[in-house]
């Protein structure tokens, strides 16, 4: 067992030594050269006085400094903590406070950012990858890592906007690309399409898959998802065999028609997470690219990115759900009922999560690690640490779960319990309905529907469909029609931005 989730650097780089490792729309870094970067890097901040495990916050465009950083920090036996090189001044600022870094490596954009807010410890990830390489002093730290220490911070804000550094293992991290690359056959041979940003989870598939196998990175230039077209060119031309993307961009890229005359014969393997897929576009994926590997996987942040996975097997239709899968590698996951009993098949339970993916729990926030990573009620013999997801789920007869949605986004109207979740999928299988978000008005009882459309849309033509779908209790007293609806930096739909602007702007004096 490796000790360290970067020792799989220097195993791969021995082994393809002059294989592209690495490229963003600026470069490439062949193996050897992106362990020589990370040598020389890691050395310079143990130089700066970096102490073992104390973090490093990063601060750089996505790019292939990003990943020598990254790794450089490993090798100083140090976790690094990625935030969006867009990030508000006042969550940067936030995070700052909580994280405490021992160094913050950064660009010279990124270096004026930092002064306005009064930052120490900054310093030029171009000053640091100037540095000679002391091999012996990099790796006598790097052995002194134990694989039960923080390998990254990852900072979400959930549901409350306040920044939250979910710390995980490298055990964690290390279980988890294993199972990635069991699952889908990742080799040196395969070619990764990253569409996400460092700082959100979903890019420890696309890094790690690469750096245990030897496959190649393709770091692709955040533009390209406005142009679902040109996206598809670069699939083609990067010969890219395997995506791992939100289903926001699969549901864009299908709406666009982008599929459509599209061969793509290197793609093999199409993987999404991070939201609810609708089946009505990834049916339009599948019709248009049949024969591919479709995956849905489900998990926090807190576990290491995915604790279950489903390999999309039958034809499903467009109402219909599509299963989050059965638990994959070094997880477990328990469906535990209010009274912190099992639930049955068919019976709704809070996802809980055991297993080596369990993050460490919050940095420096110990209050809140103590309320969402708690001893397993149904193990009386040890203390188990188990993580609740605040997601709720059931089995069904083949034993998959189904994401039933979040429990704080279910509530009581007139006597009926809802789940957002359950209308926003009807909302979604709906003609010229692109995108949806429902919330809950709490102050006037009603239901809102937000819906991302080029279509000249009504409520009274939305509910009579939906009518058909979904009860009547659940229908919607508000339509809201955007021409595209607002995301987080990480591609998601963001709820809190809408609920502001829907609910709480309405209700201010």
């Amino acid at each position: 067992m490796l000790n360290s989730a970067a020792r799989w650097l220097e195993k791969t780089a021995a082994r393809f030594p002059e294989r592209t490792a690495v490229e963003d729309e600026w470069g490439q870094l062949t193996w050897r050269e992106l362990e020589e970067a990370v040598e020389r890097t890691a050395t310079a901040m143990l130089e700066l006085g970096v102490q073992p495990n104390q973090p490093v916050l990063v601060y750089l465009p996505k790019s292939r400094e990003s990943v020598v950083t990254f790794l450089a920090v490993l090798y100083a036996g140090c976790p690094y903590a990625p935030v969006d090189y867009a990030i508000p001044r006042e969550r940067l600022a936030r995070t700052l406070d909580n994280l405490r870094p021992g160094l913050v490596v950064t660009d010279q954009e990124g270096m004026a950012h930092l002064a306005e807010l009064g930052a120490e410890k900054a310093v030029l990830y171009t000053r640091l990858a100037a540095a000679e390489a002391d091999h012996r002093r990099v790796m006598d730290r790097l052995a002194a890592v134990v694989d039960t220490d923080p390998c990254y911070i990852m900072y979400t804000s959930g549901s409350t906007g306040v920044p939250k550094g979910v710390t995980v293992p490298h055990r964690g991290v290390l279980e988890y690309a294993q199972a990635v690359a069991d699952t889908f056959g990742l080799t040196e041979a395969s070619v990764l399409g990253l569409q996400s940003g460092f700082h959100f989870d979903n890019s420890v598939f696309d890094l790690y898959g690469c750096l245990m196998t030897g496959a190649r990175l393709v770091i692709i230039p955040e533009i390209l998802f406005m142009y679902p077209h040109k996206l598809m060119d670069l699939l083609e031309e990067k010969g890219v065999t395997c995506v791992f993307w939100v289903p926001t961009v699969m549901i864009s890229v299908a709406n666009s028609g982008a599929l459509e005359g599209r061969s793509l014969p290197a793609l093999k393997t199409v993987v999404f997470a991070g939201e609810v897929m609708p089946n009505r576009q990834l049916n339009l994926w599948r019709r248009a690219l049949p024969g591919r590997v479709y995956a849905n996987l489900y998990g926090p942040t807190e576990i290491t990115v995915d604790c279950t996975c489903y390999l999309v097997d039958r034809d499903f239709a467009d109402s219909e759900p599509l299963p989050i899968g059965k638990p994959w590698r070094g997880a477990r996951v328990l469906l535990l009922k209010e009274d912190n009993t099992p639930a049955a098949a068919g019976e709704e339970g809070e996802i809980c999560v055991l297993g080596s993916g369990v993050a460490l729990g919050y940095w420096n926030a110990p209050e809140q690690t103590a309320k969402a990573f708690v001893r397993n009620p149904l193990n009386p013999n040890y203390p188990e640490v188990m993580y609740r997801t605040g997601d709720l789920g059931k089995w069904d007869a083949d034993g998959n779960i189904l994401f039933c949605g979040r429990r704080d986004h279910q509530f009581k109207l007139r006597g009926n319990r809802i789940e957002l979740g359950d209308i926003e999928t009807a909302a979604a299988t709906l003609e010229g309905v692109d995108k949806v978000c429902a919330l809950f008005d709490e102050g006037s009882q009603e239901i809102i529907l937000a819906v991302e459309s080029k279509s000249a849309l009504s409520l009274r033509k939305m509910n009579l469909a939906l009518g058909r779908l979904i009860p009547k209790y659940m229908l919607p007293k508000r339509l809201e029609v955007f021409e595209t609806l607002p995301l987080t930096p990480n591609r998601k739909i963001d709820r809190v931005l809408l609920r502001r602007q829907l609910v709480e702007g309405r209700q201010a004096p």
